[in-house]
């Protein structure tokens, strides 16, 4: 079982990061990046995932500056305080830092790759197409990706959107898919926006086991 540790950021900010140690022969290191509503109990358990998959997982609690141990609700107050520290008190850029102090705490001991869902999702994206450090991405219904549709992928990437998501119009996903660029892999799914979340409304098995499916097999064919 994982627990919280502490790690030193770029800027000096001492923050919370999940930790699950891999079991069993060692795949390499991932990444794991929260959406809005911080480190959850789903966030962790993804974790777990990944680690009973033979991966060392970190995952940042990235609005640990502004609002420490941060873990929100599916509600109405929960979204409203996690778009209000995504979107405004909180710094992109400095969850991209925090992102990459964590790849790099992992890349001394082997490959390592990044996964992110909602707000981690466009993190994952940037992962692919702006970090050092990192193998392939995989990215779930990241709002910001189809409007990054111009940055090209530096390493292998799969991005998720669900058909019937409202906040990540089809529009833009097709937009990103005619780019054809030849390190991204663009798949819609008959659901809608955090299908991979047993804890959603939107919860879509189907959807959440075929991309998780597809997101180990990038792994496994890129060093994991």
């Amino acid at each position: 079982m994982g627990e919280f540790i502490r790690m030193t950021m770029s800027d000096g900010a001492d923050i919370a990061v999940y930790h699950a140690p891999g079991q069993g022969e060692r795949r390499g290191g991932v990444v794991l990046v929260q959406e809005i509503f911080g480190v959850t109990e789903h966030i962790r358990d993804m974790a777990e995932e990944y680690a009973g998959d033979g991966y060392e997982v970190l995952a940042p609690a990235l609005f640990d500056r502004e609002h420490p141990g941060f873990e929100a609700g599916y509600d109405a107050e929960g979204l409203a305080e996690g778009v209000r520290l995504a979107r405004g008190a909180h710094p992109f850029d400095l969850s991209l830092a925090d992102v990459q102090t964590c790849v790099d705490a992992l890349a001394a001991k082997g490959t390592v790759f990044v996964v992110g869902y909602c707000y981690g999702g466009s993190i994952a994206w940037f992962a692919a197409t702006r970090m050092r450090g990192v193998a392939a991405a995989s990215a779930y219904y990241g709002s910001l990706v189809p409007g990054a549709a111009d940055e090209e992928p530096k390493v292998p990437v799969i991005v998720h959107f669900g058909r019937y998501d409202s906040g990540i119009p089809m529009e833009g996903v097709e937009r990103l898919a005619a780019k054809a660029w030849p390190k991204a892999e663009v798949h819609v799914y008959e659901a809608g926006h955090g299908f991979n979340s047993d804890r959603r409304k939107d919860y879509h098995e189907p959807s959440a086991d075929l991309a998780k499916d597809r997101t180990l097999t990038l792994f496994r064919a890129n060093g994991g």
